[in-house]
C-alpha cells in the first residue's frame, strides 16, 4: 500500500520545528521511521502533513551530567548499543537494545521516536521507567519535563501537545554497587515481546537495599511492581525471596489480544521476573565484590 498525500517538511532548527507543528493541523513528527512509515503505509496513521526531524541539530547526543545520563531524542538505537558511555553508566540499556526490532531497524531508529511511538511492548520505555527518568520537551510554551510515570496517556499516546517535540531523555544513575538484567519472551527473535521483565537491584552483605523492577508488554504502558520492590528491601538476596516479590505480577492487571490470554501474561511476568532477580543478584554480587 501507498500512504495518503501529504505535505513533507524538512526543518534545520528545533524553532522551526515547532513552528511547523504550531501552524499545521495533523502534522507528525518523523524520526527514524521505523514504525510511522509502515503506519502510514498501511493508512493505520494518516497525515496532512510531516516534519522530518532528522536535519534539526543538537538532537543526538549521549552525555553524562553528574548523577544523570542524557540521551537525545535523535539518538540511534544502535549507536546507544556501542556507546561505551552508555555501557558504563547503564548497562542494562545496552542489554535491551538486542531485544528492539534488528540491527537493521535500529541502524536508523532513535530512543525518541520509541518513546513517542510507546507501543505497549516497547523496551526502551520500559527503561525509562525503570530509572525513573524525564522527559525534556520543547513547544511554542517553551520547555517542561516529563516524568517517565506520567509520560503515557493512554495506548500509544504519550504526554505530548501537538505544537510539542521530544528533545532528551535523563536517567538518574545508580551510585551503589547494584547488578542488572532484562528478559523478555518473544515468539522469534525481533518480535514484540509478550512480556518483558527488567530490574535493578543492590546488594550489601548478602541483603538487598535497593530494587527497582519493570514489566513491558503487560499494559499499555510499562509498569513498575512498587509492592515488589518494597518488599524485597532489607530481604536476603535469595531464590525464596525474589519468587516471593515475582508473586506480585499477578497483581497487574494485564492485557488480552487473540494469541495471549491475561492469565499466560501473569504468570509468564511472575516467570521472568523471578529470573531478571536472580540474574540481577549475581551481577550485584560481582559488582560489589570489584569494589573490594
Amino acid at each position: 500500500m501507498k500512504p495518503a498525500p501529504f505535505a513533507y517538511h524538512d526543518p534545520r532548527t528545533l524553532d522551526e520545528a515547532v513552528g511547523l507543528l504550531a501552524s499545521h493541523d495533523n502534522a507528525k513528527l518523523i524520526a527514524g521511521g521505523q514504525s510511522l512509515v509502515p503506519m502510514l503505509n498501511m493508512r493505520f496513521v494518516v497525515a496532512d502533513h510531516v516534519v522530518d526531524l532528522n536535519r534539526v541539530a543538537g538532537l543526538s547526543f549521549v552525555r553524562q551530567n553528574g548523577d544523570t545520563l542524557q540521551i537525545g531524542a535523535m539518538t540511534r538505537q544502535r549507536a546507544l548499543e556501542r556507546d561505551p558511555l552508555v555501557a558504563r553508566c547503564a548497562p542494562i540499556v545496552r542489554e535491551v537494545l538486542p531485544h528492539v526490532g534488528h540491527w537493521q531497524t535500529r541502524s536508523r531508529g532513535t530512543i525518541g521516536g520509541s518513546l513517542c511511538h510507546l507501543d505497549p511492548a516497547a523496551e526502551l520505555p520500559g527503561i525509562v521507567a525503570l530509572y525513573q527518568g524525564t522527559l525534556h520537551v520543547v513547544g511554542t510554551n517553551g520547555e517542561r519535563d516529563v516524568p517517565a510515570a506520567e509520560w503515557s496517556l493512554g495506548y500509544m499516546t504519550p504526554a505530548l501537545a501537538p505544537d510539542e517535540v521530544l528533545t532528551a531523555v535523563s536517567l538518574p544513575l545508580w551510585r551503589e554497587p547494584h547488578g542488572h538484567a532484562f528478559v523478555e519472551l518473544a515468539r522469534r527473535h525481533g518480535d514484540f515481546a509478550v512480556v518483558g521483565a527488567g530490574c535493578l537491584l543492590a546488594v550489601a552483605d548478602r541483603t538487598i537495599r535497593r530494587a527497582a523492577i519493570v514489566l513491558i508488554g503487560v499494559a499499555t504502558a510499562p509498569v513498575r511492581l512498587a509492592a515488589a520492590e518494597a518488599a524485597l528491601i532489607g530481604q536476603p538476596a535469595t531464590p525464596q525471596s525474589f519468587k516471593a516479590a515475582a508473586e506480585h505480577a499477578h497483581a497487574v492487571d494485564c492485557l488480552a489480544d487473540a494469541q495471549v490470554s491475561a492469565a499466560y501474561r501473569k504468570r509468564l511476568a511472575a516467570v521472568l521476573v523471578e529470573r531478571a532477580l536472580a540474574q540481577a543478584a549475581t551481577r550485584a554480587n560481582g559488582a560489589l565484590d570489584a569494589t573490594h
